[in-house]
């Protein structure tokens, strides 16, 4: 072998880079399930924004529960607005046709639908929710803190629980 055709580091050359790998699918099939995804997706953001709208009454109404909660437990007094909530929440958690029908709702079978659209209320639940909406201020001093407290818990609980018409 002759000097001249040993191999030398100058004759080395750089081996050319592969082409760059697309991120484009290649095929029609991996788009149609592209776009199957993209309107399984917007469509459940569409529900989640329309679920979180529909509730906005009762964020509403907790929030004002819990204030009135509070405010109650240094004077009764301020719970007398728990029937008027009550009453509004239930007019907003039904369709149009049933607003009729519940608003025309009261005492004990105010209390009995509650109690079926998620409430579990107490068995005096009627008497002391019109005890706060119209009794004297004497007779609302005279319910006992933890009965209105728990009147409170199931006004809570049925606010969170009951069904809202679409």
């Amino acid at each position: 072998m002759s000097a001249d055709a040993l191999p030398s580091v100058d004759q080395l050359r750089q081996l050319p880079l592969p082409e760059p790998v697309s991120y484009w699918p290649q095929t029609w099939g991996w788009l149609v399930l592209l776009a199957l995804a993209a309107a399984v997706a917007g469509w459940t953001a569409w529900r989640l924004v329309r679920r979180h709208r529909r509730n906005r009454y009762r964020r509403e109404a907790l929030r004002r529960l819990e204030a009135m909660r509070l405010a109650a437990q240094s004077d009764p007094l301020a719970a007398r607005d728990l029937p008027g909530l009550l009453k509004r929440v239930g007019l907003s958690a039904v369709d149009e046709t049933a607003r009729a029908e519940v608003g025309a709702l009261a005492g004990p079978q105010w209390a009995a639908w509650m109690a079926r659209t998620g409430g579990d209320f107490p068995a005096d639940a009627d008497a002391m929710l019109r005890a706060l909406a119209y009794a004297p201020p004497e007779a609302v001093r005279a319910i006992a803190p933890a009965r209105l407290q728990q009147l409170f818990a199931a006004s809570r609980q049925w606010m969170e629980r009951h069904h809202v018409a679409a």
